[in-house]
């Protein structure tokens, strides 16, 4: 059956997935170098041909139908593949790969092992955003992130590098500064970093040691486990940190973990992107290699 008869002009659907993705016919006309006008006759077009509306024009901005809504990621996913079919057919992967992670996953994990990923894909440059906000896949120039929390999360692809564990490290100086910390409620004659931290909580809890006036403490929180963790090593105090973010500076001797209890609220570190580019070859790489170097670089 020839499927060219039921498809609308590619220019409409073209200014129409720009148009859904920003939400705006001013920023889809400058995306498109078209002019607003244009903009708006190719979406005129395809809504003739659809037989209803595909947004709501209110006054200061605009929305999706239903009809528009049910459209949108389908034809969003088109484009991926055909993006994809191109950068196949002009020789595997390259241009620009944006990871957007957590500073101290960027810091701890990334930086320690991006350059086996970039040794075996040299044509393709990885540039990486930190940031704490939740990426908005459709009005950013981002291909995947890594996030943490319980990783469900509507519209992406979700894939668990490890748990978001915690347990309390020092520096050996520190520790030997009260000759040595021996059982848990010796934590709380040092200096803790960040006392407020929910964690502590938690693992006192689990340690079962009363640590209520922890959280009266005076105290800064640094606001990323790599900023504590190297105010321990500085010997400053006791942070609670993902021990898997600090396997080189426990095993070097630098931290010590004094203890085997951890904690674990259920939250993880996820590599996600957009379900409809799970095979954009970019995406299909680092997925790939990301995965394997996870498992590797933790041991069993």
């Amino acid at each position: 059956m020839h499927m060219g008869l039921q498809l609308p002009p590619l220019a409409a659907i073209r200014a129409f997935e720009a148009v859904a993705r920003h939400l705006s016919f001013t920023r889809a006309a400058e995306e498109l170098g078209m002019t607003q006008a244009a903009v708006s006759y190719q979406i005129k077009l395809l809504e003739e041909r659809v037989g209803a509306p595909l947004f709501l024009r209110k006054p200061r901005q605009i929305a999706l139908t239903d009809t528009g809504q049910r459209m949108a990621p389908k034809v969003a996913e088109a484009f991926a593949l055909l993006g994809e079919a191109y950068t196949d057919a002009r020789g595997g992967a390259d241009g620009v790969l944006c990871v957007s992670t957590l500073l101290t996953f960027a810091a701890n994990w990334l930086a320690q092992h991006l350059g086996l990923f970039q040794l075996a894909h040299p044509s393709l440059a990885v540039r990486v955003d930190t940031s704490n906000r939740v990426v908005d896949f459709a009005r950013e120039e981002v291909d995947v992130a890594i996030r943490s929390g319980s990783g469900k999360w509507p519209g992406v692809e979700t894939h668990m590098l490890f748990r978001a564990d915690f347990t309390p490290v020092l520096s050996p100086k520190l520790a030997a500064s009260i000759g040595g910390v021996k059982e848990p409620a010796d934590l709380l004659k040092l200096p803790i970093l960040d006392p407020g931290d929910i964690w502590w909580k938690t693992w006192f809890e689990l340690a079962g040691v009363e640590a209520d006036g922890l959280a009266q403490r005076p105290g800064s929180s640094l606001g990323a486990q790599a900023y504590e963790a190297n105010a321990a090593i500085a010997g400053q105090g006791v942070a609670i940190v993902t021990r898997a973010l600090f396997k080189v500076e426990i095993a070097d001797g630098r931290l010590i973990q004094p203890f085997d209890i951890v904690g674990d609220d259920g939250h993880a570190y996820w590599l996600v992107y957009p379900a409809g580019r799970r095979n954009v070859p970019k995406i299909r790489l680092f997925r790939e290699w990301i995965l394997a170097e996870v498992k590797d670089s933790l041991g069993p």
